[in-house]
């Protein structure tokens, strides 16, 4: 029987389910900005300039260093870049299976 997967990577990388989804909204967030980076054509100085923060900061992003970067973090520069930021809370659907 195949293990179900939990649609988090990180949780099923055995993090506990809060640290798994805080890395998950992180990465996500890591991603939207990255890829803001690159579409704008901003070097990694630009960047910083822009988004309020060293050009080492930057650097840390592009390569993926979710451990140095808080989702509050992540979102001042989101919104420094002039991107929406939308937060959506609500309860997960449950799949229930009857025996």
């Amino acid at each position: 029987m195949k293990a179900e997967q939990s649609h988090n990577v990180f949780r099923d990388l055995g993090f506990g389910r809060i640290e798994a989804e805080n890395l998950r909204i992180r990465s996500a967030l890591m991603i939207i900005l990255t890829e803001h980076i690159q579409r704008a054509g901003l070097t990694q100085k630009e960047a910083a300039e822009t988004l309020g923060v060293t050009q080492p900061r930057i650097s840390d992003l592009m390569r993926g260093k979710i451990d140095v970067f808080s989702i509050d973090t992540l979102i001042a520069m989101l919104s420094r870049a002039g991107v929406k930021t939308t937060i959506r809370v609500g309860k997960k659907k449950v799949a229930r299976y009857l025996v």
